[in-house]
């Protein structure tokens, strides 16, 4: 048997990552319904 014990790896470089995903998800979203809502407004 190994001695890998459940939940004692260091995860803080995956935490990153992902915050960093979540960080540019928003900010994409965030700049598509800008766009969006310009275009709405000035039907081009």
């Amino acid at each position: 048997m190994s001695d890998y014990e459940h939940g004692s790896m260091d995860t803080t470089e995956q935490q990153k990552t992902f915050a960093g995903l979540i960080k540019a998800t928003i900010w994409v979203v965030a700049i598509s319904v800008i766009w969006l809502i310009g275009l709405a407004i000035f039907r081009t």
